[in-house]
C-alpha cells in the first residue's frame, strides 16, 4: 500500500525521526530506508529491542498516528487501478491501513484487505501474499503482485505470484539488481 498505492513518505520519516531520537537509533533516514516494505512489528522489536507486547502495540499506534498526521496521499493510478481490477490489498497495520486510505482518497477493494495482524510472518515471507490470494478466490499464480520495496518482491516471488515493481520510493536500478527481480516494472500505475 505505502509506495504502491499511497505515499505516506513525509509522515513515514518524521516518525522515524522520532522514534530514532527517543531509541537511540541513529540515522533516522538509514533506518527508514533498511525498515521498507517490513511490517512495523517486526522493524519496532529489532530496531527499537521492544519486548513487552503491550508497549510493542502502543508504540505502533504511536508511530501509524505519526504517518498519518504527515497526509499520505494518493499515487497517480492508484484509485483508477483499484476501480478497475479484482484487487486484494496486502498492508500495513489493520489500525493504519483503513486511515490512510481513507487520508488519500482510495476505497477499500471488494475483496478485502490483509493486514499484518493477519499474518504471522511478513514480508519477505511469502504468507502476505498467500493469505491476499485466498481472500482473492485465485491460485498464487494467477495473481500480480505490485510492490515497490524489495522485501515485498522477495514475498510476491516467494508465494509464487508474477511481480510488478513500481519506481515510487526504491530506484529502478536498485529494484532490478535485487535478488528478486520483478517480472515488469513500471516509473508509477498510470502506465
Amino acid at each position: 500500500m505505502d509506495g504502491t498505492l499511497i505515499d505516506s513518505t513525509p509522515g513515514v520519516l518524521k516518525a522515524w525521526s522520532i522514534f530514532s531520537d527517543d531509541y537511540s537509533l541513529g540515522d533516522s533516514e538509514k533506518v527508514a530506508h533498511e525498515t521498507h516494505g517490513r511490517r512495523l512489528y517486526d522493524s519496532l522489536q529489532e530496531y527499537c529491542k521492544i519486548d513487552n507486547e503491550a508497549k510493542l502495540l502502543a508504540e505502533i499506534d504511536r508511530f501509524e498516528d505519526e504517518v498519518i498526521t504527515g497526509g499520505p496521499t494518493a499515487l497517480p493510478g492508484a484509485i483508477n487501478l483499484v476501480n478497475q481490477a479484482l484487487i486484494c490489498f496486502v498492508i500495513a497495520s489493520n489500525k493504519y491501513a483503513p486511515r490512510a486510505l481513507e487520508k488519500a482518497g482510495i476505497p477499500l477493494p471488494a475483496a478485502g484487505i490483509v493486514t499484518s495482524n493477519d499474518v504471522t510472518a511478513g514480508k519477505p515471507y511469502p504468507a502476505p501474499y498467500l493469505a491476499g490470494a485466498v481472500k482473492c478466490g485465485v491460485n498464487p499464480t494467477n495473481c500480480l503482485v505490485v510492490e515497490d520495496a524489495i522485501s515485498g518482491l522477495r514475498s510476491g516471488r516467494a508465494a509464487g505470484s508474477k511481480t510488478l515493481a513500481v519506481c515510487t520510493s526504491t530506484r529502478r536500478e536498485v529494484l532490478l539488481a535485487c535478488d528478486a527481480p520483478p517480472d515488469y516494472i513500471v516509473d508509477d500505475l498510470t502506465q
